[in-house]
């Protein structure tokens, strides 16, 4: 078996998810050692499905409970109480392969000086509109370069001391936590191990709303953490700037200038209709179209959901820096 090893995860409200998660851990090739779930203060029935599972003794479970704690929060008093050396994080609403733990730990095992493994995650779409953002938001395994990867929380492994090394996950963030606690641990071991076998699923946002709602979120995560400055610029530029530009030559000089949008809609929409094309073999001929018609609405939606929450996450950044610590402020 090696070194002990503990999974953890935070929750919220999550009756409807978590015995997904739960189950999946409970056959897991590799058993984990210790499995630690913090709840942030759930008000249905999360807490009592989590302390059936713990009564049952279907995992080797310890359920905290911190009211009011947030992603980070939770994730970090869920890692206090781990046991052993190697901790293991992934979500509620996943799906974890039998064979995830076994793959997640194997660098480990193999290479006592490994210190971050990354898993993969995979999209489990339940509707076209699922199917079609699952295209659009998320990468395939080919389209990831594993010495560049920053792991999801939903699927990643490090050792305790190198948590304890970089502080923790940073509990003044409430999204991108997960993105600012890799770069903290590349910066000090860089390169981590891709082991793309060790697969979380998860269900995609099942509408337009709640997938708005999710990228505001991550735009405003991105401004309070000041991440991809170059990124979000050029998504201003692109249609404060750009677009209107176009629309005006149109209308001022020729309707030429129109097909500028196809050159670019090309560029935009490439990559997740090449993702989409082999995702929609279970689909009925409507159901396919039906997923083709959404992703240009899920693209240009998700770019205005972080317009809109950038700046937020900016003006937030700017009136608490005394909540920041020092060395996120360069």
């Amino acid at each position: 078996m090696g070194e002990r090893v503990s999974v953890i995860a935070t929750v919220l409200n999550e009756e409807e998810n978590i015995r997904r998660l739960l189950d999946s851990l409970a056959i897991q090739s590799r058993p984990p050692d210790k499995v630690v779930i913090c709840d942030g203060g759930s008000t249905d029935h999360t807490l009592d499905i989590l302390r059936s599972y713990a009564r049952e003794g279907k995992l080797p479970l310890r359920v905290i409970v911190q009211p009011g704690a947030n992603i980070s929060q939770g994730r970090n008093a869920a890692i206090t109480e781990a046991k052993g050396p190697i901790i293991a994080v992934t979500d509620a609403g996943v799906r974890l392969e039998p064979t995830w733990l076994a793959y997640m730990t194997t660098p480990f095992r193999e290479n006592p000086l490994a210190q971050v493994v990354s898993g993969f995650f995979a999209p489990d779409p339940q509707s076209p509109f699922e199917t079609a953002l699952s295209a659009t938001t998320l990468p395939l395994v080919a389209d990831v370069d594993p010495i560049k990867f920053l792991p999801s929380s939903r699927s990643v492994a490090f050792r305790k001391q190198a948590w304890e090394a970089v502080g923790g996950y940073p509990e003044w963030v409430d999204y991108c936590e997960d993105l600012l606690f890799d770069l903290a641990l590349r910066e000090r071991y860089d390169p981590f191990t891709f082991a793309p076998q060790a697969l979380a699923h998860f269900r995609p946002r099942p509408n337009l709303a709640a997938f708005f709602r999710q990228y505001y979120r991550y735009g405003r995560g991105d401004g309070k953490a000041d991440l991809w400055r170059k990124r979000h610029a050029a998504r201003y530029l692109t249609y404060l700037v750009v677009t209107p530009l176009l629309i005006l030559l149109s209308l001022l000089h020729t309707p030429l200038w129109l097909l500028a949008f196809l050159a670019g809609g090309s560029i935009m929409f490439y990559t997740p209709c090449k993702r989409l094309l082999p995702m929609m073999r279970p689909l009925s001929f409507g159901e396919r179209c039906q997923a083709v018609g959404w992703v240009p609405f899920i693209r240009v939606t998700g770019d205005v959901a972080k317009m809109f929450g950038y700046p937020v996450g900016w003006r937030w950044r700017w009136s608490h820096s005394q909540c920041i610590p020092a060395h996120y402020l360069h």
